[in-house]
């Protein structure tokens, strides 16, 4: 049960990952669902403090990645069309252009986005394209950045408990 656990928990940490690039996967999330698995390992202590700032982290990461977009539209004159394009656009993208959808697809997204609402201000809604990809590559890079840690601590945890998982696994 325990190595089913530990697969379980390794799974969630990498989709987490995935997930920061993905808006319809909560990244910080799903990888704290891994730490939060993981610590019903029988031979693996992870203390409540830790599962308890780690999900603050996580759910902090998660709500600002809705706000980040869009304070980074509006600071460069946009609105909900530019912040709705560029997620549209991303998923777009990544359908069609793979790893280069991850750049273009929100930049085109929030520019056309922003165009169906505002159609006569083609500089403004270039701006806020502009605008909405930065605040969009920020998010991805704070989500991207908590999975990673997440994962470092899925592998120490891991890691220090070797010994017991191997001394388990051959008295089995």
């Amino acid at each position: 049960m325990d190595l089913l656990l530990i697969c379980l928990a390794g799974f969630f940490i990498l989709l987490g990952i995935v997930g920061s690039f993905l808006p319809i996967i909560p990244g910080p999330m799903t990888s704290w669902i891994g730490l939060f698995t993981l610590s019903f390992v029988s031979y693996i202590s992870i203390s409540t403090s830790f599962l308890i700032i780690s999900f603050s982290i996580a759910l902090l990461i998660f709500l600002l990645d809705i706000f980040i977009p869009i304070i980074g539209a509006k600071k460069f004159g946009g609105g909900k069309g530019s912040t709705y394009g560029a997620s549209l656009g991303l998923l777009v993208g990544i359908l069609f252009l793979g790893p280069f959808g991850l750049l273009i697809g929100p930049f085109l997204g929030a520019f056309l986005g922003e165009l169906i609402v505002n159609k006569n201000n083609k500089k403004g809604a270039l701006k806020a394209a502009m605008g909405s990809l930065i605040g969009f590559l920020s998010g991805v890079f704070l989500k991207f950045i908590i999975g990673l840690a997440f994962g470092f601590y899925f592998i120490s945890y891991i890691w220090k408990a070797r010994f017991e998982f191997f001394l388990n696994a051959i008295q089995s």
